[in-house]
């Protein structure tokens, strides 16, 4: 979603997914590598063609190289996403996805989109979700009252996305109820 500068005191895109990297995959190893400890933990060893779980960081640092194949998450399917499309349609509220789905999918289909059985799919599936939800959020901001806004089960780039017009809106909201009425 572009915004406005004025408007773009959240978290980009990129330091979401920068983020996102921490999360756990797992590969196919195509070498053989000991345990190898980082600041964020020890992983391995890697012996192909045994499945390994890494960071999400790594396992694309590795594909690049041409030294993995990355497994998707069960998630990240046609069968999946299409099912999760039709109760994204049919019901009023949001459907249970991974925090970070968007983040994830986006790096997984940017560097490894050989690895992902229809991947063309997947993204067109990714696409017309995303749409679902953004209009569905758009509907629960319509219903915004000055003291809560529930919308259960958003994941971290349509928090990010609305962050920025709902803390303006809660805060004229905020003065409006407090301010009593001109007479």
């Amino acid at each position: 979603m572009a915004l406005p500068q004025s408007l773009r005191t959240s978290v980009t895109p990129l330091e979401l997914e920068l983020i996102a990297s921490e999360q756990l995959v797992e590969i196919v190893p195509l070498i053989t590598m000991e345990k190898t400890a980082f600041i964020s933990g020890a992983y391995g060893p890697l012996r192909p063609p045994a499945k390994c779980r890494i960071p999400l960081w790594m396992a694309t640092n590795l594909k690049l190289k041409k030294k993995c194949h990355i497994v998707p998450p069960e998630w990240l399917s046609a069968d999946f996403l299409q099912e999760r499309l039709a109760r994204e349609t049919s019901r009023p509220e949001f459907s249970k996805l991974p925090l970070r789905f968007a983040e994830i999918a986006k790096v997984i289909l940017d560097v490894a989109s050989d690895d992902v059985q229809n991947a063309d799919k997947i993204k067109s599936l990714l696409k017309d979700l995303r749409e679902a939800r953004q209009a569905k959020s758009r509907d629960g901001l319509q219903k915004l009252d000055h003291s809560e806004l529930s919308l259960p089960n958003l994941c971290s780039m349509e928090i990010n996305e609305i962050r920025p017009f709902f803390i303006q809106a809660m805060g004229i909201l905020t003065q409006l109820v407090r301010e009593p009425p001109a007479e």
